[in-house]
């Protein structure tokens, strides 16, 4: 009833304009005094927004001569019969041993030969990797290049963004180049993702909801210094498309792995010889006298390796490694696996509801043929390491 005799009233004021001559027009919004002072206060709070506007052009202006297109020409068998196909990426220039290379994600260029990739660059120019290497553990690859002019990007330190952080992602979604997008860090640490087929052994990646698109991987992701922080590597997606879940690997692993695979053409694996147990619910947490699951739980320890000379056992509980606290079993193998070989790394391991602070050396991890060979022990177990109690930032985070 309201409603029609509101229309009623509408009509009635209606047919009154109508025949007293005059159109009708609704009311202001704001009177003329009050337009002006919305006016006044918009140009003040523009300023801000326009200070982040000139940033983000400045990044672009910055960055776009570093990042590059990549076409990769593939052949695959599908039942038995050879289809090509045509797999767009990206790319971020960068200097490695006082060489250029490009940065990328080894699914962009995987089983495509070097006269099959096609890098072009920002002014155009296109050209073939004289060198190419990758690792599938990490998905990250390189490619030598050499041109004149080429411009490197600046690194950035991915150890010291905090979630929440403006970043701005460069690529070539869906082939369109050099396309830029602006977003937040939605969050740090995401492992134990399934990525498709592409079975990533080595992940800790970034999250934002900058717009990530195919054809994005392997571009760079970049702070509010133009300083390159991760290289983008995958979305979820139940529509193939961007939902603002990007996952991004932070730049200190890429670079970690790419220094690597320019020195010895491959990535050394770090390994402790420690089996972990992947469930580790809280009531098991609780038994250990902690008032939630962090840390990697010990397993099963292998025959001579790093664990093994030290004393580890099943049971054990490593809370940390080399100063870093141990959120669960995937954080551990991702930084053991990122260590560098041969390094002694300090560990602190609960048992028994005492903490013992050690030393372990990581080694690589053994082929077959090493792993039947015999070891030797060349630390004292951690038995012989005198305990102290656990401190409540390790027991209580």
């Amino acid at each position: 009833m309201r409603a029609l005799r509101l229309g009623t009233l509408l009509c009635t004021l209606l047919i009154a304009a109508a025949a007293s001559g005059q159109e009708w027009q609704p009311p202001p919004l704001v009177d003329s005094g009050e337009r002006e002072q919305l006016a006044r206060e918009l140009r003040a709070e523009a300023a801000s927004l326009e200070g982040l506007s000139r940033q983000v052009r400045n990044i672009a202006r910055l960055a776009t001569p570093c990042v590059v297109h990549i076409d990769a020409n593939k052949v695959e068998r599908v039942r038995g019969r050879a289809e090509q196909f045509e797999e767009a990426g990206s790319g971020v220039l960068v200097t490695l041993d006082d060489r250029t290379w490009v940065l990328t994600n080894r699914h962009v260029i995987h089983g495509a030969t070097a006269p099959q990739i096609h890098v072009r660059l920002h002014d155009g120019r296109e050209l073939h990797p004289q060198r190419i290497e990758a690792d599938p553990q990490t998905d990250v690859a390189v490619m030598q290049v050499d041109a004149e002019g080429l411009v490197t990007a600046e690194l950035g330190d991915s150890r010291a963004v905090e979630i929440g952080d403006f970043v701005v992602a460069i690529g070539s979604p869906f082939g369109l180049a050099h396309s830029l997008t602006f977003g937040v860090l939605s969050a740090k640490g995401r492992r134990d993702l399934t990525l498709g087929e592409q079975a990533i052994q080595l992940q800790d990646f970034f999250q934002t909801d900058a717009a990530i698109n195919p054809g994005n991987s392997g571009g760079p992701l970049l702070n509010m210094r133009g300083e390159v922080i991760g290289i983008n590597t995958a979305i979820a997606s139940s529509s193939g498309g961007s939902e603002g879940i990007g996952f991004t690997i932070p730049i200190h692993i890429a670079v970690h792995v790419a220094e690597q695979l320019v020195e010895r053409g491959r990535m050394d694996r770090g390994y402790l010889g420690v089996k972990l147990e992947a469930n580790f619910p809280p009531e098991a947490a609780r038994s250990m006298g902690l008032s939630r699951p962090i840390g990697a739980l010990v397993s099963g320890v292998d025959p001579r390796s790093p664990a093994e000379a030290i004393g580890l056992q099943k049971g054990d509980l490593i809370l940390q490694f080399n100063h870093v606290e141990v959120e669960d079993d995937d954080h551990l193998v991702t930084v053991v696996g990122l260590s560098p070989i041969g390094q002694d790394v300090p560990i602190l391991v609960l048992r028994k509801g005492k903490t013992y602070p050690t030393m372990i050396t990581v080694a690589s991890r053994p082929t077959p043929e090493q792993a039947a060979g015999e070891g030797s022990s060349t630390r004292a177990p951690i038995d012989t390491v005198q305990p102290y109690q656990i401190d409540a930032p390790v027991s209580d985070r």
